[in-house]
């Protein structure tokens, strides 16, 4: 659906872009035709990636290490594409983390670190960008991948809850405030999105599995190449006039478990005529 060149130019940032989303994501902004840069914490994977990547488009990415949480290496990743590629047109700010429990039973250091990377990754690198793209007078794009609980809240990953529903607000605010200097902000909330580090620390045995499918209208995963495209969509010149906003891509799962009767989803089809029977009654008597 989209133009072989469609992202020819352009120079796009995306945090922690080595594996799962952010690597897909990446792989498919170069098949577009973008200057790709790739950063996190580990050097090693990054160029494997990058190289990959890179030897499948034929367009340059780019990989820089750098830790979201610290201001400073963030800026140089910035001065460093700049000198690669001329400028830098958009940040993706995919880098994340995230496990599962009662939080009770955290310590503080294990609920700063998920802040930390997730929240104060993501203002940080916004910030840098924002006064590099208006000094210079470019009209910039941010896209946060954030999750479908940012607006509502979970139990038993409250760092990650409380962070997303932050980085949220932060999209919705620097719209508005950053509109008049042409820079766009959107997010998008995946559901579940199957990856090698995230799916084993949230998904840890087939049981929970099989729960969380049974929550999606659909019966299944989301393919990574779908979220890929969809962020593709949000960064090119085709939603110019979006912003602000935040796409949600579950399968249905956000909307099905927030109806209140949608439970009834579990009641078999021979059950429904006992149910059928008891409801004309209670009618009838009224």
């Amino acid at each position: 659906m989209f133009k072989e060149d469609l992202l020819k130019g352009k120079t796009i940032i995306v945090t922690g872009g080595g594996t799962g989303l952010g690597k897909s994501m990446t792989e498919r902004f170069s098949e577009l035709g973008a200057n790709v840069v790739i950063t996190s914490r580990k050097l090693d994977i990054l160029e494997k990636t990058a190289e990959e990547i890179s030897k499948k488009t034929g367009f340059p990415v780019l990989a820089l290490q750098a830790d979201v949480r610290k201001p400073f290496e963030n800026e140089k990743v910035i001065e460093t594409a700049i000198e690669k590629f001329g400028k830098v047109d958009i940040l993706v700010n995919n880098a994340a983390g995230n496990f599962i429990s009662p939080t009770e039973r955290l310590s503080y250091k294990a609920f700063d670190t998920i802040v930390d990377i997730v929240l104060k990754g993501t203002y940080n690198f916004t910030l840098a960008m924002g006064k590099y793209w208006i000094k210079n007078k470019i009209p910039g794009i941010v896209l946060n991948i954030v999750t479908t609980y940012a607006s509502t809240g979970s139990g038993y990953v409250v760092p990650s809850a409380i962070s997303k529903a932050g980085v949220l607000n932060l999209t919705r605010s620097l719209a508005s405030e950053w509109g008049k200097y042409g820079i766009r902000l959107n997010a998008i909330a995946p559901g579940p999105f199957p990856t090698e580090g995230a799916w084993k620390r949230l998904v840890p045995d087939d049981a929970s599995e099989q729960k969380l499918l049974n929550r999606i209208p659909l019966k299944r995963v989301g393919n990574h190449i779908e979220l890929a495209n969809l962020a593709t969509y949000l960064i090119s010149d085709f939603s110019g006039y979006i912003n602000g906003d935040v796409i949600t891509i579950d399968g249905g799962e956000w909307i099905a478990g927030a109806g209140e009767f949608n439970w009834l989803d579990s009641v078999k089809q021979e059950e429904w005529d006992d149910i059928e029977k008891s409801v004309r009654g209670k009618n009838d008597k009224s």
